[in-house]
């Protein structure tokens, strides 16, 4: 009944902010007497932002707004950028395609599911936009999506317009299949960590005769237009785009030797790396990263669960910081994806960071990171209203989201969210009141109540907490 209760909660919301749609379109909005945390520019104290077409418009006190404009009254609450997760499964019906060792022909976008309820709980935890990867079961995996959680709209409103195209690699016991045996004679080249690296070379080698061949083709196109253009190859295309800087490289990794690695094949190839993902070694070589002009995208505190995991540590993100890498504090579950600012507050410890920098982590980093900081990741006009009304600090463990905005509309709203879960308990009692109460026509007992059931019926409320992809 509470996973029913939960599911209609869900559905009903997203019908609210459908309802908020041409509202928000026509009229402006004004956040008044907050405390702003702008991540670019400093803490701003009651003071108010202006919404407009979907935009941040003007920032500071006392501002004028349109008679008609929303009001939304934050005295004595935070306002922070909306929080942005560089490394999510969430919505994916399907995360690795098993099959070869390079599936870059393969898009997370065609299976993405804008119904997950994992959406809804991450806009209450202040997350507005996501990086959807592939798995990390290939070399070279599938392209990723970047979506800002537009929970109850058509799927083609999440795509982030003008977000740079990725693509997803594995290094590691994952492509190598190190945990995932595979019976006698149907094992899956590659076996090892030097199989992988030639497994992306030889990629590249492929793709950089496949646009030679192109680029050959176009050059005499105009002097022949009779001329048969190459055959079309999905799988390479992709790569070609990395070779032309037009889709970034996101490289799940773990070990310091296979980072260094995959920074000198890139170098061979002349493309960069974005991110290299989890990378829980990346502090050993944390110069070598910087150099390159890579980003780090780790976690707070997740390790050891693995051999090749047992050298994390919880100083890694700040020792990266302080080498200059830009770095971000990801999820890779749908349970820490909601909480991702107390991950951020974890590093202020781990290291020392500032409020500023730990702030960064999870909003103007990962923004740059993924090629969107001009659009969000700070409060600053001309971005997108992307924002988080939170009721006290959101580096504290006390503090909770109010409302979430996404291009100046409400996606969340904590008062509308009691209201209606409110709303909807009642309507199950009544509901329960006017079943039967006896058991039904041959024998079967009603229901146990849920808190005298055995743990192991007790799954109403579950919710996979694990990282879905390591």
């Amino acid at each position: 009944m509470k996973k029913l209760v939960a599911l209609i909660l869900m559905l009903s919301l997203s019908g609210f902010a459908l309802g908020q749609r041409r509202a928000s379109e026509e009229v402006e909005t004004v956040i008044r007497n907050a405390t702003i945390l702008t991540v670019s520019h400093g803490t701003l104290a009651n003071s108010d932002i202006l919404i407009r077409r979907g935009k941040i418009a003007a920032i500071g006190q006392d501002l004028k707004a349109a008679a008609n404009a929303r009001v939304i009254d934050a005295s004595g609450k935070y306002v922070m950028p909306g929080i942005i997760d560089c490394h999510s499964h969430a919505m994916s019906d399907a995360i690795n395609e098993l099959t070869y060792s390079v599936t870059s022909m393969v898009r997370i976008t065609d299976v993405l599911n804008p119904e997950d309820e994992a959406l809804y709980r991450a806009l209450a935890g202040g997350v507005t936009t996501i990086n959807i990867l592939h798995g990390s079961a290939n070399a070279i995996g599938g392209q990723n999506a970047v979506v800002k959680i537009k929970y109850g709209r058509p799927i083609e409103e999440f795509m982030f317009p003008g977000a740079m195209p990725g693509i997803k690699f594995a290094l590691g016991e994952n492509p190598k299949r190190t945990n995932f045996p595979q019976p006698p004679g149907q094992r899956r080249y590659p076996a090892t960590r030097m199989g992988v690296e030639e497994v992306i070379r030889d990629a590249f080698v492929r793709a950089r005769d496949y646009k030679a061949a192109w680029d050959d083709y176009r050059a005499k196109l105009r002097r022949d237009k009779n001329l048969i253009a190459p055959r079309r190859d999905l799988e390479l295309e992709p790569l070609v785009e990395i070779l032309e800087g037009k889709r970034l490289v996101h490289a799940h990794c773990y070990r310091a030797d296979e980072i260094l690695m995959l920074i000198n094949l890139a170098d061979e190839f002349g493309f960069k790396i974005k991110t290299f993902q989890h990378v829980l070694e990346g502090y050993k070589v944390a110069p070598e990263i910087a150099r390159h002009g890579s980003g780090g995208s780790l976690f707070a505190d997740n390790w050891g669960y693995k051999i090749e995991a047992y050298d994390a540590i919880p100083y890694a993100a700040a020792i990266m910081v302080r080498a200059g890498v830009n770095v971000s504090i990801n999820s890779d579950s749908n349970e820490r994806m909601r909480r991702l600012n107390i991950d951020a507050a974890k590093m202020m410890k781990y290291g020392g960071l500032t409020e500023v920098e730990a702030l960064k982590l999870i909003t103007m980093n990962p923004a740059w990171q993924l090629g969107v900081q001009d659009r969000v990741g700070s409060v600053d006009v001309g971005k997108d209203a992307d924002l988080a009304i939170w009721n006290g600090h959101p580096l504290s463990v006390y503090s909770r989201v109010e409302t979430t905005l996404i291009d100046g509309e409400i996606f969340f709203d904590r008062q509308q969210d009691i209201t209606r879960r409110a709303e909807l308990e009642r309507e199950a009692a009544t509901l329960k009141q006017a079943e039967p109460n006896r058991a039904p026509a041959g024998g079967t007992p009603p229901a146990r109540p849920r808190e005298s059931r055995p743990a192991y019926e007790q799954d109403d409320d579950h919710v996979d907490g694990g990282n879905q992809e390591r």
